[in-house]
C-alpha cells in the first residue's frame, strides 16, 4: 500500500526534528516542488492539492512541537518566505501574495494555512527540509550541518535536510559546550 504524502512529510519533519534536537521556538525553513513529487520536471507542473496535503503533514507536527515553519516561495518570488507574524514579529516584511504559479504552491498552501502570514526575504534557520532539491541553503544560519534522513523521499521528490549549529569560535584555549552541537 502506498504511503500518502501527508505521512511522507510528516514523517520527515519528525525525524529531522528528533536528530535536531529542535527546541519550540525554533524555525525551520521548507523547500518544496510538487513537480517533483509527482515525478515531474522542477518548475513544470505545480500542483496545489498535493502542496496542501504536504504541507498539512509538516504543519500539524510542527503545531504539535511548537516549532514554526518558514515556507520558501520560488524564484519567480526571489526565495521569498512565507511565515507566522508571531515568528518574527519585528521583520522587514514584503508585499507578495504567493501563487502557484508566481512563489508556488506550497507557499500558497502556507499563505491560506497560518493564521497571520507575512512575507519576508530573508531568514536564519534553524534547520530545514528540502523536497524536490530547491536549494534553502541560503535561509539557514551561518553553519549548516547535513542531516541524513531514512524519511528521504516524498512521492518522487528526493528531501533533503539539515540543522544549523552555533559557529566555533576561538583558538587552542577556547572550550565548548558539547551540548549545543
Amino acid at each position: 500500500m502506498k504511503i500518502s504524502y501527508y505521512h511522507q512529510a510528516k514523517e520527515a519533519i519528525a525525524e529531522l526534528c528528533r536528530i535536531a534536537d529542535l527546541p519550540a521556538g525554533s524555525i525551520l525553513v521548507i523547500g518544496c516542488s510538487t513537480s517533483e513529487i509527482i515525478g515531474q520536471r522542477i518548475g513544470t507542473h505545480s500542483a496545489p492539492d498535493v502542496a496542501k496535503e504536504v504541507f498539512d503533514g509538516l504543519y500539524d507536527y510542527a503545531r504539535e512541537a511548537g516549532i514554526y515553519l518558514a515556507v520558501q516561495c520560488c524564484e519567480h518570488l526571489n526565495r521569498a518566505l512565507v511565515i507566522e507574524k508571531e515568528a518574527l514579529p519585528f521583520a522587514d516584511r514584503v508585499n507578495v501574495v504567493p501563487q502557484p504559479k508566481a512563489g508556488g504552491s506550497m507557499a500558497t498552501a502556507a499563505y491560506a494555512a497560518f493564521k497571520h502570514p507575512i512575507l519576508v526575504e530573508t531568514i536564519r534557520a534553524d534547520a530545514g527540509l528540502d523536497i524536490g532539491l530547491t536549494l534553502i541553503g541560503m535561509h539557514l544560519k551561518s553553519v549548516a550541518v547535513p542531516v541524513r534522513l531514512e524519511s528521504n523521499r516524498i512521492g518522487s521528490a528526493l528531501v533533503v535536510a539539515a540543522r544549523t549549529r552555533p559557529k566555533f569560535i576561538g583558538g587552542a584555549r577556547a572550550v565548548y559546550d558539547d551540548t549545543i552541537l
